[in-house]
């Protein structure tokens, strides 16, 4: 997985796990410091997915401009 595609769609699915954490942790004990702790991690995997994937497309365009 060499691609920053295939990375940042990796990212993305961690995100949206610990965002299911996170939901779930709320929904059992209330705002606690795991709650915290998974919206942070879920905040800075979904964040880094998204830039990996916007620099694959903006790799891939620059590739097809030098064509």
């Amino acid at each position: 997985m060499k691609s920053p595609l295939g990375h940042g769609i990796f990212y993305l699915i961690l995100g949206v796990f610990f965002v299911y954490f996170a939901v779930n942790s709320v929904n059992e004990n209330g705002w606690g410091f795991f709650a915290y702790l998974f919206v942070a991690f879920a905040t800075y995997d979904i964040g880094a997915g998204l830039r990996l994937i916007g620099l694959h497309f903006k790799i891939k365009k620059h590739m097809n401009e030098k064509k």
